[in-house]
């Protein structure tokens, strides 16, 4: 099973595409992902990050406000504003700018954790823009929505905190408190070991169910519909790592660190932005496409960034 997590964790781009198309041509498959499930899936997936953070890993905080405090203002005002733009500047319809709003304005990926290790980022910095920027989700990404895209539709602010609070903070914080609980239990470092495979497994289900959901309405408009939704997707991934590594250098980063920022400013959580349109945006269907796009895209861009990094340093 240990073998298994961490085939998905390396290859949890491939898994998620794999799982988006056998859905497509089988939409039955993950129909039950719908409404609290999916809410329950997004909870499991934040659980899993609560039980691979340690009390030290919060300490970071502390310890490095500046780095975490231009972090967070480039995370919580690059995207969104990039998501605005992209929204006018391809006249997207109503739906679809919900859906990259969303993804805009909600906290960095889990995963963006693992990609800087891969690329000798400064992994702690890393842990330390994922905490802090999931801690402070639960006001901003309504507010940066009412903010955003109040003029699109009617946002219920009140209930997506609420939500987001019950989906990222409350399972982050069981995740948390059963690390300090059990972490020197002999079966805990297994426990651990299979957290990053079940939240891909987890994240599959919510793109899978995702795709079953808009089935119809893709099939309806084809192709066009894809490639507008994806164009959109990777200018606001790419950009996002363009103007993250640019905010780094900014503030004077070490290579490292500027790596970082880059990734975790690109790098959305999509799976949560899939939950918010689902439960926020019902009469709006087509507001999850560019949220499970992005749940495949970031992974699979993240992994590439990485790799271009690592190239860098062979160079040098």
């Amino acid at each position: 099973m240990l073998t298994l997590s961490r085939w998905l964790s390396t290859n949890a781009s491939y898994f998620i595409i794999a799982i988006a198309i056998i859905t497509f041509f089988c939409p039955e498959l993950f129909v039950w992902v719908q409404g609290n499930t999916q809410t329950v899936i997004l909870g499991l997936i934040m659980l899993t990050m609560g039980l691979t953070l340690s009390t030290n890993d919060f300490k970071i905080l502390a310890e490095r406000p500046y780095d975490i405090f231009v972090g967070a203002c480039a995370q919580f005002f690059i995207m969104p504003c990039l998501a605005y733009t992209l929204v006018h500047v391809f006249h997207l319809e109503p739906a679809l700018a919900i859906g990259i709003l969303l993804v805009g304005c909600c906290p960095g990926g889990v995963s963006s954790n693992i990609m800087s290790f891969l690329c000798h980022g400064d992994v702690a910095f890393s842990v330390g823009m994922t905490c802090a920027s999931t801690i402070l989700a639960p006001v901003i990404t309504p507010l940066l929505m009412q903010i955003t895209a109040g003029e699109i539709i009617r946002i219920d602010t009140i209930g997506m905190f609420t939500n987001i609070l019950i989906v990222t903070i409350i399972p982050v914080s069981i995740g948390c408190l059963l690390n300090y609980l059990y972490s020197k239990k002999s079966y805990f470092p297994t426990l651990q070991g299979l957290m990053p495979g079940l939240s891909v497994i987890c994240l599959a289900c919510i793109v899978g169910g995702v795709i079953s959901k808009v089935h119809d309405p893709l099939v309806e408009r084809g192709l066009k519909l894809f490639l507008m939704t994806f164009a959109v997707v990777f200018c606001h991934n790419t950009i996002g790592y363009i103007l993250g590594y640019l905010a780094g250098k900014f503030c004077g980063f070490t290579t490292a660190k500027k790596r970082t920022i880059s990734i975790e400013v690109g790098m959305q959580n999509a799976g949560l932005a899939t939950n918010l349109a689902s439960v926020f945006f019902v009469s709006q269907p087509l507001a999850v496409l560019p949220c499970a796009i992005s749940c495949a895209w970031h992974s699979i861009s993240g992994t590439i960034l990485a790799g271009i990094y690592l190239r860098f340093d062979k160079q040098q």
